[in-house]
């Protein structure tokens, strides 16, 4: 008798330590993907977050094995209250600490990612100069850089390969504003409302500011 009380005790430690592991593996994998897309954005602040998510996964398997560590009655089969408020706890710390960061980063991460294609077409709009003694006009466009212009001043010496694969729009799904007489040109992204103008992600980037 003594034996088989001591199998159903273990059964439902075990029934609990199985879900205690269920949660813990997801919100490892929460952790996981926060790491993915902090090495793809390269923010210090993000990587600092995720240290304390680490810190917050550490303190649950503590309190998991020191709630554990008492008694079990053979009729247990979930958590207690004390235990769901502590995961509840440290659920709320989370989204306190993650999702200001990670809203607060996409806007910034979208503006990275403009100034980049920005300096991308400045380089192709230099080699464009360099074989065709000027820019291409704003008639011609962007596009001059990806196809060979037939329209205005026709290049006669344009590189077959291209020197763009092909004309992106901004992170915010805007085209690249582009005006050029031939002799210099303005290049920009207005930002994430289309506008010129505006402040904070609203700002525009100018090519000749980067």
């Amino acid at each position: 008798m003594a034996d088989f009380q001591f199998e159903v005790q273990g059964s439902g430690f075990g029934v609990q330590k199985s879900r205690f592991e269920f949660l813990t593996a997801g919100f490892e994998s929460l952790v996981c993907g926060l790491e993915f897309l902090t090495s793809l954005f390269l923010h210090c602040a993000l990587r600092s977050t995720i240290y304390v998510l680490r810190l917050a996964l550490y303190a649950l398997r503590f309190t998991f094995l020191a709630l554990s560590s008492r008694p079990q009655a053979s009729n247990v089969r979930g958590f207690t209250l004390i235990e769901i408020m502590v995961v509840v706890f440290i659920l709320g710390l989370l989204v306190t600490l993650v999702a200001p960061k990670v809203m607060g980063r996409t806007d910034e991460a979208k503006r990275t990612k403009a100034a980049a294609d920005l300096r991308a077409v400045q380089q192709a709009l230099n080699l464009y100069r360099l074989d065709n003694g000027g820019y291409p006009t704003t008639d011609q466009g962007l596009q001059a850089l990806v196809t060979k212009p037939q329209s205005g001043v026709v290049p006669q010496r344009w590189n077959p390969e291209g020197y763009l694969e092909k004309v992106q729009t901004d992170p915010w799904g805007h085209p690249y504003a582009y005006l050029s007489n031939g002799e210099r040109y303005t290049l920009k992204s207005f930002g994430a409302d289309g506008e010129e103008g505006g402040d904070g992600k609203y700002a525009d980037l100018d090519s000749r500011d980067l």
